[in-house]
Formats: C-alpha cells, sequence, structure tokens
C-alpha cells in the first residue's frame, strides 16, 4: 500500500473499532449484530496485515496519530476513545500479524467497560497485562498526572503526606523506650545518653517535616566528632539502618539517598577510622536487602505520589543483592504500573549480573519467568540464551512464547535444534513464534529447516494461518533462486487428492511470491489468476497487483 492509501485504511480500521465499541457494549455475544461487526472489523485487520507486519497507533491525550498523522480528534471528554487509553497511561497500541479474531474481541471487551461501574478497582493497562495478548503490544508512560484526576488527586496525595507526618510520632517513642532499656557509653567528646536522645526527640516533634533529616545529620555529626565511638558505633549504625527503613515506608527515597551519599563520604574520607568505613559499608548494601526491597514493594503499591527520579536514583543504590527479592517482590505486586518499575530495576541490575536475574528462571510462577525473561531480551546480553534453551520445553505456553521471542533476538545458529523441537509443539502459537525466530537467525541451516517442514507430508493438515507464517517467512530469502524455484513448483504441482489443502498450500506460495516481489513469477501468476478457488484467485490478483506495482 501506497503512504496515502495506508492512512485512508488506517482511519478505516480506527472507525471500525470505535462503531465496535458501541455495538459491543449494546448486544449480548451470540446477537447477529455483534458478531457481524465483530467479523467487519477483523476482515480490515486481516486484509491490513496481508502485506503489513504492525499496526501501531500513538495516542495523545485527545488524539490519535498513525505514522505522524493524525487519524483521530476529539475534543470533548464523553465518549472520546483517545483519552479512555491516555489517561490509564497507554501512549503506544500496537496490534501484530498474527492477530486472531479471538484476541481482537478480548481487546474490545477491555475497551467497551465502564471502569466506574463494572472495575472500579482496575484499569486498561492492568487488563491488558492480565489477558497476555501476544499479538497486542503497548507502550505505557505512567509519569503523567491528568487534568481528568486533577485536583481530587493532589488533595488525596496531601491528606495522605500529612499522615505519614503524624505518623513520625510512632517512631520517635520506639526510639525512647529503644534508649530507655540501654545504657549509652561516653565517648570523650560527646555524652551520648538516654535523657539526651529523648530530649532531642521531643525537640524535633516541632517541626515533624523535617526530623529524619536532623536525625541523619546529628548522627553522621557524631561521627565526624568523636575520637573514640567505641560501643555507641553500633547504635549509630542502627539507627541508621532504621531512619533508612523509616524513609522508604513512607516514600521518601530522597532522604535515603542523601544518607547514603554521606556515607560513601565517610567511606572516601581519608580520616574515617577503619571501624567507621566497615559500618558505613555495611549501611551501602542495606538498601539491597530482602527487608528493604520488601518494603519497596509495599509502599509502591500504595497509593501514593512518589517522584519518579527519586526512584531511578534509589535504583542505583542497589547492587546485584537484590536481584532475587526483587523478582520476589515482582509476583507479588498488584498492578501494571508498578511492576514497570520493579522490571526498570531489574533491567538495571540485570546488566551487572545477568547470570543471578537468568538462574531465575525456574521460578514456578509462569507470569514472573515470562517477566524474567523479557527483561533479559530488554538487556540483551547474549550470555543469557543458555538459560532461556534450558526453559524452552516450559509446561506454560505463554513462557515458552516468550523464551522464543528471546532467543530469536539473542541467540544464533546453536539454537536451531532447539527451535526446530518447537516447530512440533502442540500450541500453533508457539510453532508460530519458532518459525519466526528460525527466519530471524536467517541461516542457510535456518532456511532448510523451514524447507523440510513445508515438504512434510503432515504439513498440508496445518491451520491455513499457520501455513501462511510459514511461506511469509520464507520471503525473508528473497534473493534466494532455491527458494523461488520451490515456491513455482508448489504453484506448478497438482494433486488428486487433498484438493482444498492443495488450494491452501498453492495460495501460501502466491503470498510469498508477492511478497519476494520479483517479477519473473507473473506469468505463472496470471495463469492461476481464474483458477476457480477463490481463496487462489484473491491471493494470485493481490500478488500480481504488488508486483506490477514493485511495492
Amino acid at each position: 500500500m501506497e503512504q496515502t492509501e495506508d492512512t485512508n485504511f488506517v482511519k478505516d480500521i480506527l472507525q471500525s473499532i470505535t462503531k465496535a465499541r458501541k455495538t459491543l457494549r449494546m448486544y449480548p455475544p451470540n446477537n447477529p449484530m455483534y458478531i457481524k461487526t465483530l467479523e467487519e472489523t477483523y476482515n480490515k485487520f486481516k486484509e491490513f496485515f496481508e502485506y503489513k507486519e504492525d499496526l501501531s497507533f500513538r495516542i495523545g491525550q485527545d488524539s490519535i496519530y498513525f505514522d505522524s498523522e493524525e487519524i483521530y480528534h476529539k475534543a470533548e471528554k464523553e465518549d472520546n476513545l483517545a483519552l479512555f487509553f491516555f489517561k490509564d497511561g497507554l501512549r503506544e497500541l500496537t496490534f501484530k500479524k498474527g492477530l486472531s479474531q479471538e484476541e481482537l474481541e478480548g481487546f474490545l471487551k477491555i475497551i467497551t467497560m465502564d471502569f466506574e461501574k463494572e472495575a472500579e478497582d482496575e484499569d486498561v493497562v492492568t487488563l491488558l497485562w492480565q489477558r497476555d495478548f501476544q499479538n497486542i503490544n503497548y507502550i505505557v508512560d505512567d509519569t503523567v498526572l491528568l487534568d481528568v484526576e486533577g485536583e481530587d488527586y493532589e488533595l488525596k496525595a496531601v491528606n495522605e503526606a500529612k499522615q505519614a507526618v503524624s505518623d513520625i510520632e510512632g517512631l520517635l517513642k520506639a526510639y525512647d523506650e529503644e534508649f530507655k532499656e540501654e545504657d549509652v557509653k561516653e565517648v570523650p567528646i560527646i555524652s551520648f545518653t538516654d535523657k539526651d536522645l529523648t530530649s532531642l526527640m521531643k525537640e524535633l516533634e516541632d517541626d515533624a517535616e523535617s526530623k529524619i533529616d536532623k536525625l541523619s545529620d546529628i548522627l553522621f555529626e557524631i561521627l565526624y566528632r568523636a575520637e573514640e565511638l567505641g560501643g555507641i558505633l553500633e547504635d549509630i549504625f542502627r539507627f541508621l539502618k532504621d531512619t533508612i527503613k523509616f524513609s522508604i515506608s513512607y516514600g521518601d527515597f530522597k532522604a535515603v539517598i542523601q544518607l547514603i551519599n554521606r556515607a560513601k563520604g565517610f567511606i572516601e574520607d581519608p580520616y574515617s577510622t577503619d571501624e567507621i568505613k566497615k559500618y558505613m559499608k555495611l549501611l551501602l548494601i542495606y538498601p539491597s536487602s530482602d527487608e528493604i526491597i520488601n518494603l519497596f514493594g509495599e509502599v509502591l503499591d500504595r497509593p501514593i505520589k512518589i517522584d519518579d527520579n527519586d526512584i531511578k536514583e534509589f535504583i542505583k543504590l542497589l547492587d546485584k543483592r537484590a536481584i532475587t527479592p526483587l523478582i520476589n517482590v515482582l509476583g507479588e505486586l498488584k498492578t501494571f504500573r508498578v511492576r514497570e518499575k520493579v522490571v526498570e530495576a531489574l533491567i538495571y541490575l540485570g546488566k551487572q549480573d545477568i547470570k543471578t536475574l537468568a538462574m531465575n528462571i525456574n521460578d514456578l510462577r509462569w507470569y514472573v519467568v515470562r517477566s524474567i525473561i523479557s527483561i533479559i531480551r530488554k538487556i540483551g546480553d547474549k550470555r543469557a540464551n543458555e538459560y532461556l534453551l534450558k526453559s524452552i520445553k516450559h509446561g506454560d505456553i505463554r513462557v515458552r512464547k516468550e523464551v522464543i521471542k528471546g532467543i530469536s533476538e539473542l541467540g544464533g545458529e546453536e539454537s536451531l535444534p532447539q527451535l526446530k523441537e518447537r516447530l512440533d509443539d502442540v500450541d500453533a502459537g508457539v510453532r508460530i513464534e519458532a518459525v519466526r525466530a528460525i527466519g530471524n537467525i536467517g541461516s542457510i541451516k535456518a532456511k532448510n529447516i523451514i524447507l523440510e517442514k513445508i515438504s512434510d507430508k503432515s504439513f498440508k493438515e496445518r491451520d491455513f494461518e499457520e501455513k501462511k507464517e510459514f511461506f511469509r517467512v520464507l520471503s525473508r530469502w528473497n534473493n534466494d533462486p532455491e527458494i523461488f524455484d520451490f515456491l513455482t513448483k508448489t504453484l506448478k504441482k497438482g494433486s488428486f487428492l487433498w484438493w482444498s489443502k492443495n488450494y491452501e498450500e498453492k495460495a501460501c506460495a502466491v503470498l510469498c511470491l508477492g511478497l519476494i516481489g520479483n517479477k519473473e513469477a507473473l506469468p505463472l501468476l496470471y495463469k492461476h489468476k481464474d483458477s476457480g478457488n477463490k481463496l487462489l484467485d484473491e491471493l494470485t490478483q493481490t500478488a500480481i497487483r504488488r508486483i506490477e506495482r514493485g511495492s
């Protein structure tokens, strides 16, 4: 299709989606109008995917774009499809070739929901994640707060912040009680007693907002000024750990970042004693502990506003010890947006230690395994391929698909034996992912594996959509004489058996010839454009137009 033709066609698809959104709300699934609308919408996608790999919509607050061109705009909030997606953080929506009618129906059911009445605790992104559509991808931006939430959101955040401040009293009382139970040893310069600390805590109550910063300042000042700390060093270390824990519990990541940076200063200071440096090094690894990472996950799951930049800076404080606890947290989190934060952390840490990350592929939770594989794909470290290959026979179909996608991006010819086995997987979706992965490798050996499978007698029994994908992958070798010869022979051969299946195979060969675009195929295609078989005739005529147009 030409660019203008593409745009007009995509506009038509989007109009069909908006129409289907209204119709599917009105009628039950067994109603003829429901069925007709669904089929019409799906057929538009099918036609588009005959010669395109994917269809991506970029989403603005009131507009939807295709290839930088606005194809939808609505200023009013009511029944605004762009705003419906945008307010939940969706910024891009991509439909991939291979989209099934069941997937499209599932997607349409999600966007027809009235979340205020039917699913108050859900949103579009969460439902898309739960459905795990293999041929519908999306990009989410959760950093933007829209006007549609407006002042209510801000008021809620302020009230929660005030509540957090009032709750600090509990920590201070805990410190007070702790010090009453222990005798505090004197040091030559500073007398650090339970009475002094109690007085300090009461004084800090008058300035709740900055009490944590002040407490940190005082504790670090003690370290700076003391000549001999003796047993009190352990107490200071404990208080600093509690300060980190307390700050995290209220989402104050900035305070933790500042505290850790000051601890680094002591380590780098040539005048710091070895004892102080030892405790400061222990403090540096505390944010990566199970205790803090679990608390980190709990805080992210709460409805409080936290600056994304503070979270990113906090993640930089973590080391590889945090990988396994972060994966455990990933399996417990409730919302998609929060999972994305943990995924970002694992991408950052996985680059430092891909082995520890990859070893967690053995997790029993399929959704965790799928997330780990997705993270490995984003990191792009080929060393993880050996772990992916071990998981290619995973019992869950969704995991197998994700593994194959990872191998497709990270593996080479050494992955071909395992991918070849998946061409006979019990699930058609896995088989399709496997042939795509083999095609991506693009070697002579990869080509021969696909040709061998297509030539197998049992291949005729497979679904037409699956067979089309095998032939579509063959078009990657568009300058290979062997492929061209194989396709023309497939088109020429006759058979008294398997009539419908034989026509399907010929139609697949025609599709591939059209994708390759070799004009030498035109005479043969002209002979088959009026074969009497509707499927073969339609695809032949489309292939002829494509080759003649040179697109």
